[in-house]
């Protein structure tokens, strides 16, 4: 009866739910003290019940209750423990579920953290987010319900998705989900704003670290995901602008946005309307991202293959939600002037300009994913747009977001005198136009993306480094700064680290496809690959190559690869497990291909410099994320709006 009570669980969180986006709403509009109380238990009982559905979604799976279609279809009987657990949320209706608990959670932490918000503010808040959840429950439990039996039961499972057996499937969905949903703060504080027209500074200091944390969550989700692209399909990249990860990308640089755009808002009380529209951009793109990769419209390896009807209900939800919120927004247009006033160069007026590109440059992303999608529903042909679009168009859009990035946060409120920037930053121009020449020349080959990405790289670091000498000549220790000034800086930095890396692996990596029989040599970039042969190995629900070959550098030095080609038992797919040997400076990388004769493979051999600078940068990234979310003067802001 598991399943059944995780069904029952799911209809009393949905009729929870719309208590909670109810009442509470009346609640504030009215000023009925009973109704806004509703607010708080409604979201923490829903949390609670959604909780006990995914606990017995999780049991079915650990139990192997192959009655349960879910589970039959995504889980098998030779599945290692922690794999059966993983597949919870390794199909649709899983991942739905997951979606859902993670609202849940958000909703729950915010009537938990909001105690000192107005209470009619905080009851708007949380009515917004019960709405969401409405949505998806509805979905979960008309739709796509993840507790349907299957009668008769079938004796053994097909299987979890060989792609999703890897530890990176253990974080990234639910590191991508929590950025995802946590983009729903921000849109439930922009949306409660708007209906309260309250749009101050209050609004925007209470909004920003539930922005950071999600953004943050997501930099994560991202970074997971590329890893495991580069350790799981075996072709040694790290980014192939597929649709779904641009699904993911595009609500990371709305949210990137939109956190410039709320620290305007918050200090000079301008931007109010970017501020209010970047809310709902990010969020909204969140959504679309269950869209594309649940309704049938694309083929991904991070699709599911699901049926339209479902597409068509997203899609549904997607015109409510994103038509009700620009209606509201474009009623709500006159009230959101501002009356700050700032120079054509200071602060404002860069934030401005990075949000303009920034916004472009997601224009752009938009475009090259949905163009081919338009085109194709129109019965005009199929087209694919990849990288060559991409790297022409989004690439130099971020080049002035890039250089900005040095510059803006030495820049004035108000206004700056541009002459004596000018003066201050020269050394650093200079630094860095010798690095972006000498780098390559000493790589043996001038490409000039590699000149730029390091000359932007080395003057974004002299602009860190400045910053910091701003905030110590007054006197103090590092120690001594704010989080929030951290957290900045730390994000800029990454970026520099990250340049370093996409413009090195991308300007100077190499590869080779080799046919090879036990004995024989290959070189590449100055390494001796030798292969020994392979062995057969079984592992817990697959049979699989093992591949043995001994890499000797030019120093001398020797190391050993294992590449695997998996066969796996219940559905035969095979899988490649490539051999990576790990570097500072580079990684090799080594994938098995084909048998084609008794212990004659085809090899593909990859030489990847400087490519674990980029998941270095966003770890880098997401710590300063976590520093500025959790800065004092948030907290301390909040205690005093409190108070007054």
């Amino acid at each position: 009866m598991i399943p059944e009570l995780g069904h029952f669980a799911l209809i009393l969180a949905l009729l929870l739910a719309l208590v909670q986006s109810t009442l509470p709403l009346i609640g504030a509009q009215t000023g009925n003290a009973r109704f806004l109380a509703v607010a708080r238990p409604a979201a923490r009982a829903q949390f609670l019940f959604v909780c006990l559905a995914y606990a017995c979604l999780v049991t079915a799976f650990l139990q192997n209750d192959f009655s349960v279609r879910n589970v039959a279809m995504n889980s098998f009987s030779q599945l290692p423990a922690v794999y059966r657990f993983t597949a919870s949320w390794g199909s649709h209706e899983g991942s739905m579920l997951l979606w859902t608990l993670i609202l849940a959670f958000w909703t729950m932490a915010v009537s938990v953290l909001s105690r000192r918000l107005p209470e009619d503010m905080a009851a708007r808040v949380i009515g917004i987010m019960g709405l969401v959840s409405v949505g998806f429950l509805a979905f979960l439990i008309f739709t796509s319900n993840p507790f349907d039996r299957l009668l008769p039961a079938p004796m053994d499972g097909r299987d979890l998705n060989p792609l999703l057996q890897d530890p990176g499937m253990v974080l990234h969905p639910p590191m991508l989900y929590m950025g995802y949903v946590g983009f729903s703060g921000a849109f439930a504080f922009a949306i409660a704003a708007l209906l309260s027209g309250k749009l101050d500074a209050a609004w925007a200091r209470w909004s920003r670290p539930w922005t950071v944390v999600a953004w943050t969550f997501l930099t994560m989700g991202i970074a997971l995901g590329s890893w495991w692209a580069y350790i799981e399909l075996g072709w040694g990249g790290w980014w192939f602008w597929d649709p779904t990860e641009n699904a993911s990308f595009m609500p990371w640089l709305a949210g990137t946005a939109l956190i410039h755009s709320l620290a305007v808002t918050e200090k000079r009380g301008a931007f109010k309307s970017w501020t209010v529209l970047l809310a709902i951009t990010a969020f909204s793109l969140s959504l679309r991202g269950p869209f594309l990769v649940r309704s049938g419209v694309l083929s991904s390896v991070h699709a599911f293959a699901t049926d339209p009807a479902r597409g068509a209900f997203i899609l549904g939800f997607l015109v409510v939600v994103i038509g009700g919120s620009l209606l509201l927004y474009a009623l709500r247009a006159p009230t959101m002037l501002g009356s700050a006033r700032f120079s054509a160069f200071s602060r404002e007026s860069l934030l401005l300009v990075n949000n303009v590109v920034l916004v472009s440059a997601l224009g752009s992303v938009l475009l090259g994913t949905l163009y081919p999608l338009f085109l194709d529903a129109l019965g005009m042909g199929k087209i694919s747009v990849g990288a060559p679009y991409f790297n022409a168009v989004f690439v130099p859009l971020m080049v002035p977001v890039l250089f900005l990035m040095a510059v803006g946060p030495l820049t004035r409120w108000k206004g700056a005198s541009l002459p004596d920037m000018a003066v201050r930053l020269r050394l650093a121009f200079a630094v860095a136009v010798v690095a972006a020449v000498a780098v390559p020349l000493a790589a043996g080959e001038f490409k000039p993306w590699v000149s730029l990405g390091v000359g932007l790289a080395v003057w974004i670091v002299f602009g860190v480094a400045l910053g910091f000498a701003d905030r110590l000549k007054h006197g103090g220790t590092l120690f001594a700064l704010p989080r929030g000034f951290w957290g900045m800086q730390l994000a800029h930095l990454s970026m520099a680290i990250g340049i370093v890396g996409i413009a090195l692996v991308s300007g100077y990596e190499s590869e080779r496809n080799v046919k090879m029989a036990v004995g024989d040599t290959a070189q590449l970039a100055g390494y001796t690959f030798t292969f020994k042969g392979a062995e057969a190995y079984e592992g817990p629900n697959f049979h699989a190559a093992r591949g043995h070959l001994v890499v000797t550098s030019k120093g001398g030095s020797e190391f050993v690869l294992r590449p695997e080609k998996r066969l796996y038992n219940a559905g035969g797919m095979p899988m490649t497990e490539a051999g990576i040997n790990y570097g500072v400076l580079r990684d090799i990388y080594v994938a098995m291909g084909e048998e084609i004769e008794p212990q004659v493979w085809t090899i593909r051999l990859f030489y990847k410099p400087f490519i674990d600078w980029l998941w270095f940068a966003a770890g880098l990234m997401a710590l300063g994320g976590a520093l500025a979310a959790s800065d004092r003067r948030y907290r301390i802001a909040l205690k005093d709006k409190g108070a007054a």
